[in-house]
């Protein structure tokens, strides 16, 4: 790849980011929906969930997206994917300290592949800009390793995401290989780094 690709992944992943904010806009998690008072935050809150397009605190955002027990799962993710989104690409949700595996199995959790094709493909072209994008960035906000792990549980498969790490001809690709062998978030096989004869992307995945 080339230097102009920086800019093309950007906007691609912006044109993701506006596609799920006007995919996703009116959606409320259901009217009764229910989570503990005690455990998970109170009534009022909740309340904002039901709440179409309403901005949630960087704290309820968190607790919403943390939590296994909605009876809805798929409503209230779609309620919080554009914001969700977009403290991801920016890096905010290292302040709630939170774990990429987790938020890649809340998207999991709603079962987002099952949505109607139009919500569904919004979803799959967000992550799928953010990993290029993460890719092509020399200095990335989020980790590529942390990426990469966020969305295999989101998906379910590495393969296609190590594929598409293959594709990406450009140096800042494989330093990020580098830095996910190092971290020790990938599993490598010996002939899984860039730079010798054999040795493919292919070979790593999250551990």
């Amino acid at each position: 790849m080339t230097l102009p690709d920086l800019p093309a992944a950007r906007r691609r992943l912006d044109s993701a980011l506006d596609d799920l904010t006007v995919v996703f806009r009116g959606m409320t998690a259901h009217p009764d929906e229910y989570n503990c008072d005690c455990h998970w935050g109170s009534a009022e809150e909740l309340a904002r969930l039901k709440v179409a397009d309403l901005e949630l605190d960087l704290d309820l955002l968190h607790r919403t997206w943390q939590a296994p027990d909605w009876t809805d799962k798929a409503a209230v993710l779609r309620r919080i994917l554009p914001q969700l989104a977009s403290v991801l690409v920016t890096g905010r949700v290292a302040e709630t300290y939170s774990d990429m595996e987790t938020i890649g199995r809340a998207f999991a959790f709603g079962a987002w592949r099952e949505w109607p094709a139009g919500q569904s493909a919004a979803v799959e072209e967000f992550l799928g800009a953010w990993w290029s994008h993460t890719l092509t960035d020399p200095d990335p906000v989020v980790p590529a390793h942390d990426v990469l792990v966020l969305v295999t549980e989101a998906t379910g498969t590495v393969r296609p995401w190590l594929d598409a790490w293959e594709a990406h001809r450009f140096p800042a690709a494989d330093a990020h290989l580098a830095a996910a062998a190092t971290t020790g978030t990938t599993t490598c096989s010996a002939t899984g780094f860039p730079g010798a004869p054999g040795r493919t992307r292919r070979s790593c995945a999250p551990t």
